[in-house]
Parts: C-alpha cells; structure tokens; sequence
C-alpha cells in the first residue's frame, strides 16, 4: 500500500522550497506533498513559465542552483545569447535546459492537460516520491499597483528589481479559480497530521494561495494543527522584498504582524530566536495569546542543507505538541462547497 501524506508544506519560491527540502530530508518523501504558489506564473515569449513551482521542483530534486537558489544548476545559456544577439527580451534569465520545461509545459497545457496533471508527472520523471501541487489549475495573477503602474509579479521583482513601490496587490483570476481536486482529497485524507506554511512572503506567495475560494476553508477543515514560519529574522526578511513591502503597505515589521496575518488560519508561529528577545515579551505576548497563536523560538534561518533539517524536525515537533483550536476543528468528512 502507498503512503499517505502525513505533512502539507505551504510554499513559494526559494524560502519556501528550503523548508520544503529540509522536510523532505526528515520524513520519508512520499509522506510530504507541497502546495505551492501560482500566482508568479506568466506567458514569456509564448511560454508559460511556473517560476515558484519549478524551483520547489529543482530543489527537491537536487538540481537547483544553490548559489542563486532557484534555475538549473550546470546550466547552459546559448539561447539567451542568441535571443540577445535577435534584439529579443533578454530580461528575464531562461537556461537551456530549464526551457525544455517551459516548452514541454506549455505544449501540454495546450493540448488540454492541467496543471496539476503535468507537475505530477514533471515530478515523477525527476525521480520525486513527494507530491507537488498547484494552488489551483486556474491561472491567477498577482498583480501589483506601484509608483509605476500595474505590474505582473515577474515584472516587478525581476525585470524592475523590486525597486516601484508598492501600494497594493490584488490576484487576478483568484475569484474564479478552485482548489484542485487532489489537493481537496489530501486535506480530507486520515493519514494527514500537520500544515506547516513555510518561511515564504506572506503577501506575494501565501496570500496568493489563501485568495483561492474555499482554500482557507479547506486547510482549517483538515482539522489539523497549522504551523507557520516566520520568514522575518532579526526584524527582516533573509531575502527578497518582504520587508520593503510591507513598510509601503504601512504593514509594522514584527512577528506579531505576521500572526495577526495567519490569524484565524494558524494555530503556531515560530519566530527566529533574534526576533524572540524584543517581540515575545510583556504585552506584545498578550497580543499573541489574544489571537489564539502560540508561540515558540528557533533559529529560523537556513544556510546549510543541516538549517534546513534542523527547523524541519522543530516545526514538526511544534506543531505535535499543539492542536487545532476548537473553532477550527472539523470532521474529516468536510466536504464544504469551494
């Protein structure tokens, strides 16, 4: 008999697949699936390109390219040296070999497979026993308002460096999309035990996800205990624009700010032991008791493939020792309209 899934990562790109890949190492892969962000996806010269979903990919399959964190590692580039030498958009970096993907990906999606139905198979062919799925077969786009207009996520953070600022995002296609039908099967499933929302931006690569209908009532309805990780450390973000995000959002860089934002959602926050000293004490403590989070410390931040463990095997200890608050709780039979 095949294993069940025992544990749900909720992830983005880097950040996220770090965790992920730490969980992967701490339990038998095939009882791990990852749920994992769409909302950075977008067509490319002609392409679709799954920018989240790939590097889960490559990093649970070894291939990643540590030093950058997300593409192929031993790439090569001949198609973007042409496509520059043909006055093409060479803004955003596509490998030779990552393109391969984006090429099989699209010519599938367009012969009417979804998308859960081609990363299942993606991960099989990369040898993977753990279970990637898209937040939704839908496209949905995050999309931001800036100093500049309205900008794809890709445009923003790749082409324009992060550097407009922010005044408000909003996922197109999100009201129209639908958890996937696997992913619902999952979360109704005996064998699942733990959600664990990896150390991803809450805005640009959870809230994405939670934007879907009936996603937030699915995960709670696991009946599960949810564990979030804080991608704050030392009162920032380790990388990308968290932080600069939520100050244009006017959004108070602090772990209790995360929690306020998985409220109702989490059960458990685990703050990085530097954030710990400042925010988890006096009154700021009571704030968090208020919302029904409990708290815990650990060394959050993951440079080696030995960090990456280590907060895996504590984010499962934590959320063992917690359970899912009563107004949380529901039967495993949920099956709630999406």
């Amino acid at each position: 008999m095949k294993p069940g899934v025992r544990v749900l990562a909720v992830s983005g790109g880097v950040g996220g697949a770090k965790l992920a890949l730490g969980l992967a190492r701490v339990l038998p892969p095939a009882e791990l699936a990852v749920l994992v962000n769409t909302g950075d996806d977008f067509t490319h010269l002609g392409l679709r390109i799954c920018a989240d979903l790939d590097t889960v990919l490559y990093t649970l399959a070894g291939v990643v390219n540590t030093t950058q964190g997300w593409g192929r590692a031993d790439e090569s580039f001949g198609f973007m040296d042409e496509l520059r030498r043909q006055g093409g958009p060479d803004w955003f970096l596509l490998g030779d070999r990552d393109l391969v993907l984006h090429v099989e990906r699209s010519r599938r999606l367009a012969a009417g497979e979804t998308l859960t139905q081609i990363m299942a198979d993606l991960a099989y062919r990369f040898g993977l026993t753990t279970r990637l799925l898209p937040m939704t077969d839908a496209p949905v786009a995050t999309l931001l308002d800036t100093s500049v207009g309205q900008l794809e996520f890709q445009h923003y953070f790749v082409r324009l460096r992060s550097i407009p600022e922010v005044q408000r995002l909003h996922y197109a296609g999100a009201a129209q999309a639908r958890p996937s039908d696997d992913l619902l099967t999952l979360l109704r499933s005996r064998t699942l035990e733990t959600i664990i929302l990896c150390p991803s931006n809450p805005y640009l690569s959870i809230d994405p996800i939670l934007a879907v209908p009936g996603m937030r009532a699915a995960l709670r309805a696991a009946a599960v205990p949810i564990v979030a990780v804080s991608p704050l450390v030392g009162g920032r973000a380790v990388k990308g624009p968290t932080t600069k995000i939520m100050q244009e959002l006017g959004i108070e860089i602090s772990s209790l700010a995360i929690a306020s934002h998985y409220a109702g959602l989490i059960d458990g926050l685990l703050v990085d032991e530097s954030d710990a000293r400042t925010e988890l004490t006096g009154s700021v403590a009571k704030e968090f008791s208020k919302l029904g989070i409990v708290v815990d410390t650990a060394r959050t931040l993951m440079s080696t493939l030995d960090d990456r463990r280590r907060l895996a095997e504590v984010a499962l200890n934590f959320a063992k020792r917690l359970r899912p608050t009563e107004s949380r709780t529901a039967p495993k039979s949920w099956s709630g309209s999406v």
